[in-house]
């Protein structure tokens, strides 16, 4: 399931036990619709992962925070830390390989 962050409880979601993988994305950004549907997919099929959407435009403090520049950015989180980002449209395998290494 993936879950939607806003600026009260992206803290919270990134904090907790499982890796995190966020989605910086925005509405407008044609890359970022393309990567949904994989985001979506490791959501559903790997539920050891915490899988996160943030809107840009509606969470502008958690992009300031991370120092997002470009979309769709990819964040890897473990115990609350950014340990590995991906920008653009990324494989799944890639994805996983990522997160795997957060385990």
């Amino acid at each position: 399931m993936v879950q939607i962050a806003t600026n009260t409880n992206f803290e919270d979601i990134i904090t907790g036990p499982n890796p995190v993988l966020v989605d910086m994305w925005a509405v407008w950004c044609g890359p970022c619709r393309m990567l949904s549907p994989t985001v979506d997919d490791i959501a559903a099929e790997h539920p050891e992962f915490t899988v996160v959407k943030c809107n840009v435009d509606d969470c502008d403090d958690i992009a300031l925070r991370f120092g997002i520049r470009s979309i769709p950015t990819l964040l890897y989180i473990k115990d609350g830390e950014v340990r590995d980002r991906t920008v653009g449209v990324v494989s799944k395998d890639e994805i996983l390989e990522r997160l795997g290494k957060l385990l």
